[in-house]
Formats: C-alpha cells, sequence, structure tokens
C-alpha cells in the first residue's frame, strides 16, 4: 500500500508504481488528504501523529477487508534516535515495524539493497513535506508545491541529499557540504536563485551545517 497526498511529489509515487509494475506487485493507493484532518494545517508538534494515526486507520480497513491480519512499515532503528510522533500512532494501531524490530540501520539496509540489486539502495532520503515547516507556521497546499518545486529544480542540478525548508517567504536549502563548493559557482547560484524566485520565494539562504534529518525538531524544548 502506498500513500498518495499533496504531501508527497509526484515523483515519488511515480517510482512506486515503475517498481511494482516491474517486479509484479500488486500496489494499492491510499488517498491521505492530511490538510483536512483537524489541527494539521496548523503545523503543531504533533503533526506527524495525526498524519500517521489517519493513514494507517485507512490501511487497517483495507487491510481487514483483504484479509490481512496485519501491516507492516519501513521504520528503521535509526528512527529511534530523533523525535518521531508518528511512531506512536504505530505503536498504538499495532502495526508492524520489522526493519526496527531486528535492529537494521539505514546504512545497513542499503549494504543489503545494493546486494540485492534493488535499484532504490542509493536513493536519497525523503521525509513528507510538511516536515519542511517550522512547527505553528500554517501548512498550505501552495507552500508545498513550493517546496515540491524547489527541490525537484535542485535534483534536476544534480544536487543528491538535500532539504528545501520553508519559513514564510525564505527558502533554506540544506544540501551535503560536499556540494558545498559547486553550488557557490557564481552561475549556479543565479540560476538556483531565479527558480526560487519564479516559485514564490522572496529570499534564498544556504544552510551552513548542510542537510540533516530533523533540523525542524532543533527547535523543540519539549518533545512530549
Amino acid at each position: 500500500m502506498t500513500a498518495s497526498s499533496c504531501s508527497f511529489p509526484k515523483r515519488e509515487l511515480e517510482e512506486t508504481k515503475a517498481f511494482c509494475e516491474k517486479h509484479g506487485i500488486r500496489q494499492v493507493i491510499v488517498e491521505s488528504e492530511e490538510l483536512k484532518i483537524e489541527g494539521f494545517s496548523k503545523n503543531p508538534k504533533n503533526r506527524c501523529y495525526l498524519c500517521k494515526r489517519e493513514l494507517f486507520e485507512k490501511m487497517g480497513e483495507i487491510s481487514k477487508n483483504a484479509g490481512m491480519n496485519a501491516i507492516a512499515e519501513g521504520s528503521n532503528l535509526d528512527d529511534n534516535g530523533d523525535y518521531r510522533p508518528g511512531l506512536k500512532a504505530v505503536e498504538e494501531l499495532g502495526v508492524k515495524s520489522p526493519l526496527r524490530d531486528i535492529g537494521f540501520t539505514k546504512e545497513e539496509i542499503r549494504i543489503l539493497s545494493k546486494y540485492l540489486g534493488l535499484p532504490t539502495w542509493d536513493k536519497q532520503s525523503f521525509a513528507c513535506l510538511s516536515s519542511r515547516f517550522p512547527y505553528g507556521e500554517e501548512i498550505t497546499e501552495g507552500k508545498l508545491n513550493m517546496v515540491d518545486k524547489a527541490e525537484q529544480f535542485l535534483l534536476d542540478m544534480g544536487f543528491h541529499q538535500l532539504r528545501v525548508r520553508i519559513h514564510g517567504n525564505v527558502a533554506r536549502i540544506e544540501i551535503d557540504p560536499s556540494e558545498f563548493d559547486r553550488f557557490m559557482d557564481e552561475k549556479i547560484r543565479a540560476k538556483i536563485y531565479e527558480a526560487f524566485r519564479g516559485f514564490g520565494f522572496s529570499y534564498v539562504a544556504l544552510d551552513l551545517l548542510g542537510y540533516r534529518t530533523g533540523s525542524m525538531n532543533e527547535t523543540l524544548s519539549d518533545r512530549t
């Protein structure tokens, strides 16, 4: 089962469709419109919980009607080291987390994926586009589209691991520090700036720490 919503780029959905078709896997697309969930668009610190709870409840109904007795999701051991309120919904609804349960880290999953010949072994890490917003800043479909276009533009330019965080009308770009030199080329910077202005951003900034997961959680003093 694959979730589909405005919080996920179309490229992600198309990749899953192509993979399932190639390997003869039956795929069920689950529509999950997070912005319709009460309180979600206000972006509270438990935003991920609200989303995962609604999504896995829908998936639970589908699996029950199909005669299946378990749902598995793909979190791994590294997810235990950050603020992940969505895992509370996983626990509450009895969803299985096989990779996390056996202690697989993200790097180990990549190694085994490469060994098995899976094309996703070196795919960049990804989280839903709603995670690009500071807690408390309203999430809208228009702003999600801005982030989606900005990240797709950087990917098309050849940058690999990245995030575009949105702060009002400011885009804060996180890329791997190994790509800083290329980013700072005058022609590339100018191209990025003009493109981002066209997407609706007034200002464009590069985060000096570079890419890291969960950077929006760095401002949280209480993660319960």
